[in-house]
C-alpha cells in the first residue's frame, strides 16, 4: 500500500504542476492579446513568465513560454501608450532583445508548422512586417553610435525573421566588416553568394508638376504611378540599381587576402566570373584584387577586357576611374572620369570625383609655397605657384558647379565649392551659396 500511495502522490504532484503551467499560459495569452495593457499587466506578465519557466515540461508549453518571453518587449512598449518616445522604446528593444525575439518567434513558427496548428503563425508574420522598419532603424542608430557589431547582429536577426529580405543580410555583412569581424562577414557573404543575391532593384522617379523637381519613390511603383495619375507629378522614369555581386565577391576576396589566403581569393573571383560571365562588375573586382597584389600586368589586361565588353557603359567607366583613383593612378582616373562625362555630362559622381581628383594637386602647391622664403628667387617661384594653383582651381570649377546644380541639397559638394570660390576670391558667389547651407 505504501508503494501505491507514493506513486499516487507523485501523479497528483505532476498533475498539479501541469494545471499550474496551463493557468500561467492562459494569463500570458490574456495579457498579450490586450490592445492597451497597463503597467500592472506588464508586472503580472513578468511574474507568470518567471513561474512558467520553472514548470513548463511539454514541448508545446516550452515553445509558447519562449514565445511569450520573446513578446515581452512588445507588451512593454504597448503599455507605454501611443505617445511612447523613440528613447523609451530604445531602452526596451536592444540588440539582445531582437536576438531573443527572433529565436522565440522562429521556434514558434517551426513548432506550429510541424504540429499543423496555427495558433500564432499569422500574428507572428504580421508582427514581423509591422516592426521590420523599426528593427532596421535600431540597426542604423546603433551604427551611428559606432556599435557596428550590435548593428550587424540586429540586421542578421531581421534577416532570419524574413529571409525574403536579403538586403538585411548584405548590410549585416557590411556592418560586420566595420566591426572588424571578418570571420562573420565572410560567413554572411558566402551565404549571399549561395543565395545568388544581386541586390538589383528598380527605383521609380517622377517630377512634381508645380516646380518640376524630381522625387524618388524608392521601389514603390504603385505610389509613383498613383502620383502621376492624380496629376501632381509628371515625367515618370525608372532606374535599375547596379548589382552588388561585384562588391560581395570583392569583399570575400579582400577578406581572404587579409587572412593570407591569396590563392583562395583568386579562385573565388575566378569562379564568380565563370558563373556570371556577363557581370562586368566582377571584372572590376578581379582587376582591383590584382591591383592590390601589385600585379599591374594582369590589372591592365582585365581593365582592357572590361572596356572591350562595354566601351560605352558609363557606370563601368566611372568605376574604373574609382579603382584608378584609389590606386593613386591619377592620370588614368582623370581619363576615365572625363570619358564618363562625355557619355553622360549629368553624372553627379563623375563630376564630383573629377573635382576631388584635381583638388589633390592643391596639397603639392601649398606644401611648396609654405617652404618658400623671402628671397627674390622665392618670390618669383611664389608667383608661378600662385598662378598654377589658381589655374587648377578654375579647372575644378565647372565640375563642382555642375555637381551642385545636379544635387543642390548635397552639403559636402556645396562646402567644397564654397572653399574654391573663396580661394579664387569670388566672394559674392561664395556668400550666395553659403546662404543655402543648412
Amino acid at each position: 500500500m505504501k508503494i501505491k500511495h507514493i506513486v499516487l502522490a507523485s501523479t497528483l504532484l505532476v498533475s498539479a504542476a501541469t494545471f499550474a503551467q496551463k493557468d500561467e499560459l492562459k494569463v500570458l495569452k490574456k495579457i498579450y492579446t490586450k490592445e492597451a495593457p497597463k503597467p500592472a499587466d506588464v508586472a503580472e506578465y513578468k511574474t507568470n513568465l518567471a513561474k512558467l519557466e520553472g514548470v513548463a515540461s511539454e514541448e508545446g508549453d516550452k515553445v509558447y513560454a519562449g514565445f511569450y518571453k520573446a513578446m515581452l518587449p512588445l507588451v512593454e512598449i504597448s503599455a507605454l501608450g501611443p505617445l511612447a518616445t523613440d528613447g523609451q522604446k530604445s531602452q526596451i528593444v536592444t540588440a539582445k532583445t531582437v536576438d531573443e525575439i527572433e529565436k522565440g518567434l522562429n521556434a514558434t513558427l517551426e513548432f506550429e508548422k510541424k504540429s499543423g496548428k496555427k495558433v500564432y503563425t499569422d500574428d507572428i508574420l504580421a508582427k514581423i512586417q509591422l516592426y521590420k522598419n523599426e528593427i532596421i532603424n535600431l540597426a542604423i542608430n546603433l551604427a551611428a553610435q559606432q556599435k557596428f557589431q550590435d548593428a550587424s547582429n540586429v540586421l542578421y536577426s531581421s534577416y532570419l525573421l524574413d529571409k525574403k529580405d536579403q538586403d538585411n543580410l548584405f548590410f549585416a555583412a557590411s556592418y560586420a566588416i566595420n566591426a572588424v569581424n571578418y570571420d562573420l562577414a565572410l560567413e554572411y557573404y558566402n551565404e549571399l553568394k549561395k543565395l545568388n543575391y544581386t541586390g538589383e532593384t528598380k527605383v521609380y522617379f517622377a517630377s512634381t508638376k508645380a516646380d518640376n523637381k524630381e522625387e524618388s519613390f524608392g521601389a514603390n511603383k504603385v505610389l509613383r504611378d498613383a502620383a502621376v495619375s492624380s496629376g501632381t507629378h509628371v515625367k515618370p522614369r525608372e532606374e535599375k540599381t547596379p548589382s552588388r555581386r561585384g562588391e560581395i565577391f570583392k569583399n570575400i576576396a579582400l577578406i581572404l587576402v587579409e587572412k593570407g589566403r591569396v590563392e583562395e581569393a583568386k579562385t573565388a573571383v575566378s569562379e564568380a566570373r565563370q558563373a556570371n560571365p556577363e557581370d562586368t562588375s566582377l571584372i572590376l573586382t578581379e582587376a582591383d584584387l590584382y591591383l592590390k597584389m601589385n600585379d599591374i600586368a594582369t590589372y591592365t589586361k582585365l581593365v582592357n577586357e572590361a572596356l572591350e565588353k562595354n566601351p560605352n557603359n558609363v557606370d563601368l567607366i566611372y568605376n574604373l576611374g574609382v579603382v584608378a583613383g584609389n590606386a593613386n593612378k591619377l592620370d588614368d582616373a582623370e581619363r576615365y572620369y572625363k570619358k564618363a562625362l562625355e557619355i553622360n555630362p549629368n553624372y553627379f559622381n563623375a563630376n564630383l570625383n573629377l573635382a576631388e581628383l584635381k583638388l589633390r594637386a592643391d596639397d603639392k602647391f601649398v606644401t611648396e609655397i609654405n617652404k618658400l622664403g623671402t628671397s627674390e628667387k622665392d618670390n618669383k617661384r611664389y608667383e608661378v605657384l600662385k598662378a598654377e594653383r589658381e589655374k587648377n582651381f578654375r579647372s575644378v570649377l565647372p565640375y563642382l558647379e555642375k555637381a551642385v546644380e545636379l544635387e543642390p541639397d548635397n552639403e559636402p559638394a556645396k562646402r567644397t565649392l564654397i572653399s574654391v570660390y573663396g580661394a579664387l576670391e569670388m566672394s559674392d558667389k561664395a556668400k550666395a551659396l553659403k546662404a543655402t547651407l543648412k
